[in-house]
């Protein structure tokens, strides 16, 4: 079988304006990308505060890891809990539904995916960044339409938990947190629309 990849280059990156995007109030920086890697891996910088978090979401075509920079958070994956320091990493299998959140004003992690692919997800929704903090008052996953999330994410085999799934699935996740709340809202206005039809 012949190795149809094209030869990898070595390269040296850092944050930097150019390679920065801001998407639903976060700040990412593709430190690689799918050409980089030959799809192996993709590797992002983000810069989160609490209320930026994603809804609690299924990956079926990549692993995930993060690894904590700056700041704490709680990451649920199935049925644990793994609070997330600065200088630690947590590694989230494939098909493990899991969400997190932020326990400090700011939040830096390095995340890889692997293989690459989902960045696609990312970029469809982003804006080039202003500055390398995140946005002030931006649009959040807690305050967009999940439904459009749900559809842009799932092109790229990541699919958003409907509330009854996060209680069996994620089953320590607070049900008082901001995507919830939102996805709640989503699913009564959608229930709402269909009873007036």
């Amino acid at each position: 079988m012949k190795n149809t990849s094209l030869p990898l280059k070595a390269f040296k990156r850092s944050t930097s304006l150019e390679r920065s995007k801001w998407y639903m109030g976060m700040l990412l920086t593709n430190l690689t990308e799918t050409p980089d890697t030959n799809g192996a891996f993709s590797l992002f910088e983000a810069t989160l505060a609490p209320g930026t978090e994603p809804p609690p979401h299924v990956h079926s075509g990549e692993d995930e890891l993060f690894y904590v920079l700056e700041g704490e958070f709680d990451v649920y994956v199935g049925e644990e809990v793994f609070n997330g320091k600065t200088g630690e990493c947590i590694f989230l299998p494939r098909f493990e539904p899991h969400a997190f959140i932020i326990r400090s004003p700011r939040l830096r992690l390095l995340i890889l995916f692997a293989p690459a692919g989902v960045e696609e997800a990312f970029r469809s929704m982003s804006s080039p960044a202003q500055n390398l903090n995140p946005p002030m008052g931006a649009l959040t996953c807690s305050a967009e339409d999940l439904e459009q999330t749900a559809q842009r994410f799932s092109a790229s085999g990541v699919r958003m938990l409907a509330p009854d799934e996060i209680e069996h699935q994620v089953p320590l996740y607070p049900k008082s947190a901001p995507a919830i709340a939102a996805s709640d809202e989503v699913s009564e206005g959608l229930s709402s629309q269909k009873e007036e039809s």
